[in-house]
This record gives structure tokens, C-alpha cells and sequence, in this order.
């Protein structure tokens, strides 16, 4: 039986301040099957689950992740959209894995290497993920396909996704040959490309979209049995994935639903 993974994208985000203790508690009470975050590290070489490179857009603060220590990191409020969980503040990997192991969620962690190149990043997750016993919860990704590739060449047992965001052309042959990932992670718009699907099933690549949070491509996407949906919204998405096995709706559950709703 095939369903579609539901992934909370930085945690349940459309409910909780992004990237948070909070959301990742959030996502598991919605019953999602995986969690999404990001990584970077503070200027004592802390690995840190945050987004941007900067810290303005979810704290009143300024500046650089990676010119603040993890003591000064800590002290910054990066609740600014959700006053009802009151501070939250940046926390490490650590705290996250800690938090995840006792569920069965999967963790999908991105390396924010794009602009910054953090030293030797991609060696200290992979020690922490191993320090943690996370190795077969962990997928790794990057848009920095630089570092998916030397995530795969120091643990050749990882599991790496491509994350890309525009129209390339031979993907799927792409992330094989020169990224040697086992999954794309492409954005929602480039699954419409002709034989997508078909050319990454043929080769054996999971299919992992971003960011999803329309019902209707939650439906599209549950239809043509994609590996997992990345969302803000895995409470919506929980709902529609339930729907659905081997891409057909299941009249009974829809029938539930419908009363329930």
C-alpha cells in the first residue's frame, strides 16, 4: 500500500513560530510522518536549526547567525507572527533530535550552505546524527548540491536529497550522475515537467516537493504517489494524505471525512 508522506515544513509553520521546539511538538500532535528543518552554525561552532542567514525576519534582532555565539543566540526572541506561544528561541540540532526520537517522525535536515560555508558542517551533523543514533531517521539535503555530494562521499550510507527551485533540464540524470542523490526535492511548480515522475521512478529517485500547502496539490501530488509533501499546513495535509493509497481515494475514509467535516 502506497501513501504520501506528509513532512512539516520547518515544523508545523503555518501554526507555530518556524523552526521552533514549538512546531516540531505541533507537527507531531497533527500526526505528520516527518519534519523538515534547516541547519547552521553560531560562531563557536554550534549547529543551530534556523532558516535565513540573518536573523530579521523572525526576531526584532539583526545580523549574522554565524556571528553570534549559541549563549547569545539563545537569548533572542524569534517568535514574532505567534503570540500565543509567547519567546522561542533558536534551538540546536541537538535539542531537536532529542525531541523526535522517541516518535517515529522522520527528520529531513537541510544544510543552509548556499551562502555561508560553514566549516566542516556537513562532518558535524553527520557525527551528531550518528552521537544521536538518528542515522536511519535522517535524510539530508541541500540546495548547496556541493555538500549533498560530500554528505554521500563521507557516509556513503546517508540518505541525500537534491533540493532545486528552477527548471533544470535532466534533472533526474543530474541528481544520479553528478549529485549521486537518492531523491529529488524539487518545488511544487517543476513536477509539471513532461515524464517527471515517470523518469524518476524508472531510476529508482524518491520524490520529495516543497513547499505544498494549496489542497489541490496535496490531491495532485497524493495522485500521482509522490514519496512525501514538505507543507505548513501538515494538519490539511494529514487530512488529504489519509484520503488516498496507491493514488486512488478510499471511499470509505472520504465518506468519514465527510461526516466529520
Amino acid at each position: 500500500m502506497k501513501k504520501t508522506f506528509v513532512w512539516a515544513h520547518r515544523g508545523a509553520s503555518g501554526y507555530a513560530p518556524e523552526n521552533t521546539l514549538a512546531a516540531f511538538r505541533l507537527a507531531a500532535d497533527f500526526k505528520a510522518d516527518g519534519i523538515e528543518l534547516d541547519v547552521q552554525m553560531t560562531k563557536d561552532g554550534r549547529l543551530v536549526v534556523i532558516h535565513d542567514e540573518t536573523l530579521g525576519r523572525v526576531s526584532e534582532e539583526k545580523g549574522w547567525v554565524k556571528d553570534y555565539t549559541y549563549e547569545e543566540l539563545r537569548k533572542i526572541n524569534v517568535n514574532r507572527h505567534f503570540p500565543e506561544f509567547g519567546t522561542q528561541t533558536v534551538p540546536s540540532l541537538e535539542e531537536v533530535y532529542e525531541l523526535i526520537k522517541p516518535t517515529n517522525l522522520t527528520v529531513n535536515v537541510e544544510l543552509k550552505t548556499g551562502v555561508v560555508f560553514y566549516p566542516e558542517i556537513e562532518e558535524k551533523v553527520l557525527e551528531l546524527t550518528e552521537k544521536m543514533q538518528m542515522q536511519q531517521r535522517v535524510i539530508y539535503s541541500s540546495f548547496n548540491h556541493y555538500t549533498v555530494r560530500k554528505i554521500r562521499r563521507l557516509c556513503p550510507d546517508a540518505v541525500t536529497g537534491m533540493l532545486y527551485q528552477d527548471g533544470l533540464i535532466r534533472p533526474v540524470d543530474y541528481a544520479r550522475a553528478i549529485v549521486q542523490a537518492d531523491a529529488v526535492h524539487p518545488a511544487v511548480y517543476n513536477v509539471q515537467y513532461p515524464e517527471f515522475f515517470e523518469e524518476c521512478r524508472k531510476y529508482g529517485l524518491k520524490i520529495h516537493v516543497w513547499t505544498v500547502n494549496e489542497e489541490k496539490y496535496m490531491r495532485l501530488l497524493c495522485e500521482r504517489e509522490t514519496d512525501a509533501m514538505i507543507t505548513n499546513d501538515p494538519k490539511l495535509a494529514r487530512r488529504v494524505a489519509d484520503e488516498y493509497e496507491d493514488g486512488k481515494l478510499v471511499p470509505g475514509i472520504v465518506k468519514k471525512m465527510e461526516k466529520v467535516l
